[in-house]
């Protein structure tokens, strides 16, 4: 009997730590398909393409909005509740404007707030660096090395260096 116990205890907790890694892998997936959809909006803007930006920045509201907080470790949430809204501001504006200057403008703010988003929540599973431009006085996150600036553009397409380079997060 008391083997029948141990051995229902140790199920249990089994059970239990594989459903918690199944809820880390649902919010990594949502994490980086905002990253994904953030990445979109960039390269959007580095071709110069109002309209592809204003529909990348469309997908990337919605997954910021489909985030499952729920999943979220309790710093990973405090640190989601201090960016998500920021996001959704500068994506929102982004998507509903013509003028890919003002896009361009929304676009710092977005990869600041990015940026700090993606080095809390430590939950990328492929490795990203942050870019600066010197004429702008801002960085952006790229999923290559190689720079291709937003906020020039085909105007100084090459333009900036990589600051840093955040790692993929440990599986």
């Amino acid at each position: 009997m008391k083997t029948l116990k141990t051995f229902i205890i140790l199920l249990t907790v089994f059970v239990s730590f594989s459903s918690a890694k199944a809820q880390d892998k649902s919010a990594t997936a949502a994490v980086n398909n905002v990253l994904t959809a953030y990445l979109d909006v960039k390269n959007a803007l580095t071709a110069d393409n109002t309209a592809a930006t204003k529909t990348k920045a469309k997908d990337l509201v919605a997954a910021i909005n489909v985030v499952p907080m729920d999943k979220l470790t309790a710093d990973q949430h405090k640190a989601w509740m201090t960016y998500s809204e920021k996001l959704q501001f500068d994506s929102r504006h982004i998507s509903e404007s013509d003028a890919i200057d003002h896009q361009r403008e929304h676009f710092t703010s977005l990869s600041k707030n990015m940026y700090e988003l993606i080095k809390t929540l430590k939950l990328n599973t492929s490795t990203v660096y942050e870019q600066y431009c010197p004429m702008k006085k801002a960085t952006w996150l790229s999923e290559s090395n190689a720079v291709k600036n937003p906020y020039y553009g085909k105007q100084m397409l090459t333009c900036g260096k990589t600051t840093e380079t955040l790692a993929p997060a440990a599986k």
